[in-house]
């Protein structure tokens, strides 16, 4: 990196660590991912504020939990260093998706509009509800938009930083 504006690589929170397992330097996983064990998938992981790379060795589901042994962790203690810090990995690690579909990251941020260009806001965050995924837009007032494609969600333009929506604006 030569220090230039956009020269760093975005980064996407995938989970954190949530405690240590065993005394062999093995620690608890809390995933954002879904399906969450879809974690392991993604080497290696930014841990920290600092975005230390870590590989993975081994990565298992364990109960209800997840568990991971991580490289260079070989006890207990240097375990408990890791609790609550934070896992994220590059956006350019993430596969490819198919038309149509996006990733939750690259939808947060985008400005939604109606068809005749009446800014609502912008995706503030998303949230999973069961049925559907809802976007947040946050403009004059805050608006939970299910983002379903076809009825709500007309277009989706990630490259003009924009997603065009039939919503009542009174809603």
């Amino acid at each position: 990196m030569n220090g230039q504006p956009g020269d760093e690589r975005k980064t996407v929170l995938i989970g954190h660590i949530s405690g240590v397992h065993g005394v062999k330097g093995w620690v608890k996983i809390h995933s954002l991912t879904e399906p969450k064990e879809a974690i392991f998938e993604y080497q290696p992981w930014q841990v920290g504020e600092a975005r230390e790379a870590v590989r993975i060795l081994k990565g298992v589901k364990h109960g209800k939990h997840l568990i991971a042994q991580l490289k260079n962790i070989e006890n207990r203690d240097q375990a408990e260093s890791l609790v609550n810090q934070s896992i994220a990995v590059y956006r350019d690690q993430f596969p490819d998706l198919p038309a149509e579909e996006y990733y939750w990251t690259d939808l947060e941020g985008l400005s939604v509009k109606l068809e005749d260009e009446t800014e609502l806001g912008r995706v503030e965050r998303m949230l999973a509800t069961g049925a559907n995924d809802v976007m947040v837009v946050r403009g004059e007032k805050e608006r939970l938009i299910p983002f379903v494609q076809g009825q709500y969600v007309k277009k989706v333009n990630l490259d003009d930083g924009e997603i065009i929506v039939d919503w009542d604006p009174d809603f």
